[in-house]
C-alpha cells in the first residue's frame, strides 16, 4: 500500500487522468484499441470538467509509475451540468464536428464525439435525496487493494461535510464487477435505462445515514 498515494488533484494531472479514463474506457476494461485515433475523447467528458469545476472533490491515485486512478465528485449535479453546458461543451463542439452517416457504422471515437453534441444530463429521482454524483476509475495494477473504496469514502466525506444528503452514480449494465463493488459500499439500485452494452444502472447512497431515506 505504501507505493500508492491518494492526494488532491492538480492541474498537471489532466494528462495522466485522461490516460486512465481511456485505459478503462471499454466498460471498465482497456479501451486503448478503440480510441487510438483520439485517446482523450472520453477524458474530455468524464474527467476534464471535474478537474476544472470541482477541484475540491477530485482525488488522484498515483504510484511509482504515475497516475493510476481518480475519484471525482460533483456537489450539485444539475448545477454542474449547467456549467458543463455553458462553459465546457461549446469548445468541444467547435473542435470536434458531429459525425454523420449511419450511427451503426461509427467508431467508438465518433460515438463519443456525438456525445459532445448530444449530451445526456439525466439525473435519477428523487433528486433531492442524492443530488451529488461520483465517478471513479482505477488501472488494473491498482485494483483489488481497497484503494477504490478509500477514495470514494474520502470524496463522500467531503460531500457530507459540505452538506450533501446523498450521491448517485451510473455504470454500464455489463460491468458486473463494478455493480458488486458499489453494492458492497452501500449503494442501492435506483433505475435501469436501456439494455445490454448501451444500458446504464443508476445507484445511490445516502450520506446522512445507512439508508436512502
Amino acid at each position: 500500500m505504501s507505493n500508492f498515494t491518494i492526494r488532491s488533484a492538480r492541474e498537471a494531472d489532466q494528462a495522466g487522468a485522461y490516460h486512465v479514463c481511456m485505459k478503462t474506457g471499454d466498460f471498465g476494461k482497456d479501451g486503448e484499441p478503440f480510441y487510438r485515433e483520439d485517446p482523450d475523447a472520453l477524458g474530455r467528458i468524464f474527467v476534464g470538467p471535474y478537474l476544472a469545476f470541482e477541484p475540491g472533490l477530485s482525488l488522484i491515485l498515483e504510484d511509482d509509475l504515475g497516475v493510476c486512478g481518480y475519484a471525482l465528485g460533483a456537489f450539485d449535479s444539475r448545477e454542474f451540468y449547467q456549467r458543463y453546458e455553458t462553459q465546457w461543451r461549446p469548445n468541444l463542439c467547435a473542435q470536434f464536428p458531429a459525425p454523420v452517416g449511419d450511427p451503426a457504422t461509427w467508431s467508438r471515437v465518433q460515438t463519443v464525439h456525438n456525445w459532445y453534441h448530444h449530451p445526456d444530463y439525466y439525473t435519477p429521482e428523487p433528486y433531492d435525496l442524492h443530488p451529488s454524483h461520483l465517478h471513479i476509475d482505477l488501472l488494473e495494477r491498482a485494483q483489488g487493494r481497497g484503494l477504490g473504496r478509500r477514495m470514494l469514502e474520502q470524496v463522500m466525506s467531503k460531500l457530507r461535510d459540505r452538506g450533501s444528503p446523498g450521491a448517485h452514480l451510473g455504470l454500464s449494465m455489463i460491468n458486473t464487477p463494478a455493480f458488486a463493488f458499489y453494492t458492497k459500499l452501500g449503494f442501492r439500485e435506483l433505475v435501469r435505462m436501456g439494455e445490454g452494452k448501451d444500458g446504464c444502472i443508476y445507484m445511490a447512497k445516502s450520506l446522512r445515514d445507512s439508508s436512502l431515506g
